[in-house]
């Protein structure tokens, strides 16, 4: 027995020939795939992720038609799984959400039972939205920098790409962990967001895009977190300090990096991946843990930097983050769209 709805509210990619339809329609039950839990869905994030699947060359939507939304939190409305419970405040992300598995831009949505994260004590439903996939990628590169080592009081810690989703969070987190954060942006305008967030400067993009000659410039990082790729990652890599490390998750400035063996067979310096999207339920349900407690991100719940729209202004999102325009994070209201 289902405790969805015949149809509900969703927003839509489908492939028609070579382009993709995309927009809010009525979506059938039916069409969810088997999942030992049902949710519904309160709150969702946009992600480049989710604006890749609603376009004809973004080569990420494995099925069609596709719910994007690669991250969701709501309500459990039923289950057959003994340890999620009618009720239960939840949150889901990665895997394949949103991507070959229909995701939180729907007002319903069925689940397996290890997809489930319980939401932590002290954060809403919206609260973990606003963190989202993105938040929870940065708070997962902070914790692999600091189990490579990086504390407090070591030195500068460079955030590229840190008016985006992934950045910005990665400053409001090192700084509410002591640490002494650099901004890297292209967005002069969003330098007094930042220094709210508490970063101590702001590095410009001119800097950090620039082509060197030099495999090896002046040591100044004592770790880095990357969220911006090919474009960036080469300066990060021959200006880290000896031993300090480069945690990367993004590739929107590219993907293929040029650089040389020398940073790291000179300066020991280390380059952490970051892939959020696979990473072992219990493992993540913890970091969900730390990031309600220790890795909670400094302003959390400002709503500075933060946008909210519901399921028919997607369209606007997706074209502003394809574009470069992404400023913090947008938080999706699911229920109420008709």
């Amino acid at each position: 027995m289902t405790a969805i709805p015949t149809t509900f509210p969703a927003y839509v990619a489908e492939r028609v020939d070579e382009r993709v339809e995309r927009g809010l329609r009525a979506f059938r039950a039916e069409q969810l795939p088997e999942g030992a839990v049902e949710v519904r869905i309160d709150w969702s994030s946009v992600n480049y992720k989710d604006a890749l699947a609603t376009t004809a060359d973004g080569k990420v939507a494995r099925i069609s038609p596709l719910i994007p939304g690669i991250d969701l939190a709501g309500e459990v409305i039923a289950s057959d799984d003994p340890g999620v419970a009618v009720g239960d405040a939840v949150l889901a992300h990665g895997y394949d959400l949103g991507v070959a598995r229909h995701g939180g831009f729907g007002a319903f949505t069925r689940l397996p039972a290890e997809y489930i994260v319980p939401l932590p004590a002290g954060l809403s439903a919206r609260d973990g939205m606003t963190i989202g996939t993105a938040g929870f990628t940065a708070a997962m590169s902070v914790a692999a920098l600091e189990r490579h080592g990086l504390r407090p009081g070591d030195g500068p810690v460079l955030v590229t790409g840190a008016s985006g989703g992934v950045g910005s969070t990665a400053v409001a987190i090192l700084a509410a962990r002591g640490h002494e954060v650099w901004a890297g942006t292209g967005k002069p305008d969003e330098e007094s967001r930042l220094r709210a967030l508490g970063a101590a400067g702001v590095v410009g993009r001119d800097e950090l895009i620039a082509e060197s000659p030099r495999p090896l410039e002046s040591a100044r990082w004592a770790g880095a977190v990357d969220t911006v790729g090919a474009a960036t990652l080469p300066y990060v890599l021959r200006t880290l300090r000896p031993g300090a490390a480069v945690a990367s998750s993004g590739n929107a400035g590219g993907a293929k990096l040029d650089t040389t063996v020398l940073p790291f067979i000179l300066r020991g310096v280390a380059l952490l991946g970051m892939d959020s999207a696979n990473m072992p339920i219990e493992e993540r349900r913890a970091l969900w843990a730390r990031i309600a407690t220790d890795l909670r991100p400094k302003g959390l719940g400002s709503g500075d930097g933060v946008t909210e729209i519901g399921l028919g202004s997607l369209d606007g999102a997706f074209d502003a983050i394809l574009a470069g325009h992404a400023r913090g994070r947008w938080v999706v209201r699911v229920q109420g769209e008709v």
